[in-house]
């Protein structure tokens, strides 16, 4: 019998191979900002977990070296995911010594790696059984619900995120209303502005090339830099604009992160409106006006319909883009969970680093895949009307 191996199988066993065999699988420090010993799996766990999960992984990186069944690969991601998810809390609790407050445990890249060639591993499964949209946000909202079920249950309490989510709990929670606020206000600013102008744009070619290439030279600016030009203007409005600063616009602060983001999010909405608009069939605008339609009728009715997907196609860009670029805010005043990732910095403490960058990560990926499946039932929707 001849084995069969798996192209993107022979990577992920490679990195399940290295993570389970040789890389770290937990840090142990003795405070939040010390050097971390790293522990290997087996060292990490007690021995009968430490043994049934290294069997796990590497069983799992077998059926994914090999043409194995979807069913069977499936299985083994999903087992192999929720093993670790649980037995890292394990390694938490196993490592910290008894009435110890200062210990902090972390995951270390061995398990950072065995996640990513896991979760890689389910994708590639998930993709190939060609799932529905309504499937596909059906898995990420089972995901959300495990990981919260895992949070609630305290399993992961004895990790030093937890730790420093612990003594931070109120602040998060502001700053992750903060930088939602800031992801879909700029988004929703962009919308209101940037479709009507794509529109402009698509009806009057004069102006196309022009508006198209001013917002490419915004879209160049460092996003640090933009946030430091809109300092002194903003700061400006503030002094002289009677009700400006009542209203929250200074210098520093929300307003000047609001505006950048504002503009860096035109761009993709401008430019896919001129797209989805140009890529209209003709023979429906000629329907349309055999029909009796007006400029407007036809618009409304006919081409942007039409148009749609491609513009939910921007706004999916400028969403996930606002959701990182949001970060950066904390860095001028703006709040959100860079706020978290810069002190982590500061403070040479990776784990409240990780406090910010996760749930930012966790973020960008619910909003792809949610728009993703709603841009293809769009799509589908319209290619039915139109058959």
């Amino acid at each position: 019998m001849t084995l069969r191996f798996d192209k993107l199988g022979i990577v992920i066993a490679a990195i399940v191979a290295y993570a389970a065999l040789f890389a770290p699988f937990a840090t142990f420090r003795a405070n939040r900002i010390v050097p971390g010993q790293a522990r290997s799996i087996l060292e990490a766990l007690p021995p009968t977990l430490g043994m049934l999960l290294l069997a796990i992984v590497i069983v799992g990186g077998i059926i994914a070296l090999m043409k194995t069944p979807l069913i069977i690969r499936l299985a083994a991601s999903i087992v192999a995911l929720v093993a670790l998810a649980i037995l890292i809390g394990v390694a938490g609790a196993f490592l910290t010594p008894d009435g110890n407050t200062f210990a902090r445990i972390a995951p270390a890249s061995g398990f950072w790696l065995l996640i990513f060639a896991f979760t890689l591993l389910l994708a590639d499964v998930l993709t190939r059984l060609n799932l529905s949209p309504w499937s596909r946000v059906g898995v990420l909202m089972i995901a959300a619900l495990a990981i919260a079920a895992l949070l609630v249950s305290g399993s992961w309490d004895s990790l030093s995120i937890l730790k420093e989510y612990a003594s931070r709990a109120d602040s998060f929670w502001g700053e992750a209303s903060k930088h939602v606020t800031l992801a879909l206000g700029s988004l929703a600013g962009a919308v209101i502005v940037g479709i009507p102008l794509g529109i402009l744009c698509h009806r009057v070619e004069t102006l196309r090339a022009g508006v198209l290439n001013v917002l490419n030279i915004i879209q160049t600016i460092p996003s640090i830099a933009l946030f430091g030009l809109l300092i002194a203007p903003l700061g400006w409005v503030a002094l002289h604009v009677p009700g400006a600063a009542a209203i929250g616009i200074r210098g520093i602060g929300t307003a000047p992160a609001f505006v950048a983001l504002f503009l860096y999010s035109l761009l993709p909405v401008v430019a896919n409106t001129v797209v989805g608009l140009a890529g209209v069939p003709r023979a429906a605008n000629d329907a349309a006006r055999g029909m009796g339609m007006t400029d407007r009728q036809r618009l409304l009715d006919v081409e942007f319909p039409l148009a749609f997907p491609v513009i939910l196609t921007g706004i999916r860009i400028v969403l996930v883009q606002n959701i990182g670029l949001a970060t950066i805010a904390a860095l001028i005043g703006g709040g959100g969970f860079g706020v978290f990732v810069f002190q982590g910095v500061g403070q040479t403490a990776m784990d409240l680093v990780l406090l910010g960058a996760l749930p930012t990560v966790a973020l960008a990926f619910a909003a792809a895949i949610i728009l993703d499946a709603v841009i293809e039932m769009t799509a589908t929707k319209r290619r039915v009307e139109t058959a």
